[in-house]
Formats: C-alpha cells, sequence, structure tokens
C-alpha cells in the first residue's frame, strides 16, 4: 500500500491495484500548486465530512475519472442529487469492496457543505488490504471512542491531523497514537494557513521522546505501508 501527501488532508492511496482519493483539497490549496489534478488517479474518493478545506475538487474528480464517492449517507444524497454515483456508509459499518475492506468510525467535527447543507456526522476510516491497516481519521479532536479501534483492526498507520485549532494538535494525536496502538503517524491537517503552522522538528521530537514516529511528508510525496 502506497500513500501519498496531497496537502492539507488530501491523499492518495494505492492498494491492491486501485487508486484511492481522500478529501480533495488540492486546487484551492496554493501550497499544492504543483499537483496537476487532472493527471491524478482516482477509482473511488473517500470523503470524511463536507468542508470546503475537504471537498473542493471531488465534482470535478468524480466527473472526469468517473469515481464513485464513499462517504456518510448525506454526503452521498449530496452528490447523488447532482449526478453522481456513490456509496453510503456510516459509523459503525463496514463493507468489503474490490479495493479491500472499509470500516466507518466516528470522529468528533463539524460537517456542512459550503452553501450551508447538512453534511451528516464527520467520519473516520479504517482501510484494510495487502496485510496492512490504515487508520484515517479525519477532522477529529482526541476521543476515547479511539481506543475501541485497535480491539478489532491492529493499525500500521495512523493518520491524524496535527494543526490544533479546528482539530487535534500535535500533542494529543500523540496520545491518540496510544490509543490506537500504533506507533508510526503520518501527520495531516496542518500548515496550510497560519492557523494551523506547526514546527515540524518540534513535532517530530515529541514522537521521538515516546518512541514513536511522525511522518510529515513533502506535498506530492509517498510513504510505503
Amino acid at each position: 500500500m502506497e500513500i501519498t501527501y496531497y496537502g492539507h488532508a488530501s491523499l492518495g492511496i494505492a492498494i491492491n491495484g486501485f487508486h484511492l482519493l481522500v478529501d480533495p483539497f488540492i486546487s484551492g490549496n496554493p501550497k499544492a500548486s504543483h499537483i496537476d489534478i487532472k493527471a491524478l488517479e482516482a477509482d473511488y474518493i473517500l470523503l470524511t465530512h463536507a468542508h470546503y478545506d475537504h471537498v473542493l475538487d471531488v465534482e470535478a474528480l468524480a466527473k472526469s475519472k468517473n469515481a464513485p464517492i464513499i462517504a456518510n449517507h448525506e454526503i452521498v444524497t449530496y452528490y447523488e442529487q447532482k449526478g453522481f454515483s456513490g456509496h453510503a456508509m456510516n459509523p459503525g459499518g463496514s463493507r468489503k469492496f474490490e479495493f479491500g475492506t472499509l470500516k466507518v468510525v466516528p470522529a468528533v467535527h463539524s460537517s456542512s457543505f459550503p452553501d450551508g447543507t447538512y453534511g451528516g456526522n464527520p467520519v473516520g476510516f479504517v482501510l484494510k488490504g495487502e496485510s496492512k491497516t490504515v487508520y484515517i481519521s479525519g477532522d477529529t479532536a482526541l476521543t476515547m471512542d479511539m481506543q475501541l479501534i485497535p480491539l478489532f483492526h491492529p493499525i500500521d498507520l495512523a493518520i491524524f491531523p496535527v494543526g490544533g485549532n479546528f482539530t487535534m494538535d500535535v500533542d494529543e494525536a500523540l496520545i491518540a497514537s496510544d490509543f490506537v496502538a500504533c506507533n508510526r503517524v503520518l501527520g495531516a491537517h496542518y500548515d496550510t494557513a497560519a492557523l494551523i503552522e506547526i514546527d515540524h522538528e518540534a513535532a517530530k521530537n515529541k514522537f521521538r521522546e515516546k518512541g514513536k514516529e511522525l511522518v510529515l511528508l513533502d506535498i506530492g510525496a509517498s510513504l510505503q505501508v
């Protein structure tokens, strides 16, 4: 499994011969101006919630790539009314897709579309495939519910927001890594704006001091799980 960071909370995941895009906010992110969204591969689009900084490029990509949208009921219904295809899920639900197995878990945040339409409950995803399991928390606060995840899904990589203000910060992400029993964390939702800028080396050192690894990828860079 290969994960590519496209800035903010946008991810590309290559798994079992398929390509997933998570929360595509690329064309509106000046820090990702070198990423050509037309060149991206997308067999499916996964959305954790409806905020503009997670859905900006959904319609363009879903149309050009003919990619179904996987998200909560309200988000999928919203896009189906616009003529796009999707598969609705909600927390507690899981399903085996051609790319692997996807489990939907709670996230503590808010969710509404740029036009004000209610976006349902925010979620995270537990993705299994190629004998690996990745937890994508989505935008969330630190929550005790995270402790349930490793009871069912041993996690090889956790993807957490680390920018603070709107989500967990670095210190809380460190605790979250304990909750999900995973020592390797990929940071997301940071540096896009002044409110969520972080000190990269200080953040990495906090994880190192606990025998853990915080990965902060350059936009367009990838890691193997």
